[in-house]
């Protein structure tokens, strides 16, 4: 985690892309390094913001290019089954996107709404909204924990 701080917000932005892939890994700790290292808060949370929502996005063009019997093939899931969750996903469409943040889930949901061709433009704009929300919220929790240690 030291090596993406080291890297300044070319780094952040990184940790952030890398997380919102199939990769697991905790960009809200490469946050957290950035403010009490005195980075500047607001450009902090808009570039991990950036970072995490690009690599949501390139997870949902993922799924965009996915086929239907590679699917059936490699994920043991039944055509059934999957109409079944498109039905599910198509009734909330983009506003899913929102939930992008979420452990474990998030790929798996950015991946579904590419597959599911849903507009690009609602899953552009919530899942943005998702996760600057859980940026905003990550760095302030941050900052008052520096605040309430000092």
């Amino acid at each position: 985690m030291e090596t993406f701080a080291e890297w300044g917000y070319i780094g952040l932005f990184a940790a952030c892309f890398i997380a919102a892939t199939l990769i697991p890994m905790a960009s809200e700790i490469v946050l957290s390094l950035f403010i009490i290292t005195n980075y500047d808060f607001t450009t902090s949370i808009i570039v991990a913001s950036l970072g995490s929502w690009v690599g949501g996005m390139s997870s949902y063009y993922l799924g965009w290019l996915g086929r239907w019997d590679i699917v059936e093939k490699y994920s043991k899931l039944t055509k059934e089954k999957i109409k079944a969750y498109q039905s599910r996903i198509r009734k909330w469409g983009g506003l899913i996107a929102f939930f992008s943040w979420a452990p474990v889930v998030g790929y798996p949901l950015a991946v579904a709404l590419g597959f599911f061709r849903i507009n690009v433009y609602t899953v552009t704009f919530w899942m943005l909204i998702g996760k600057s929300i859980r940026f905003i919220a990550w760095g302030y929790l941050t900052y008052w924990g520096m605040v309430t240690i000092a």
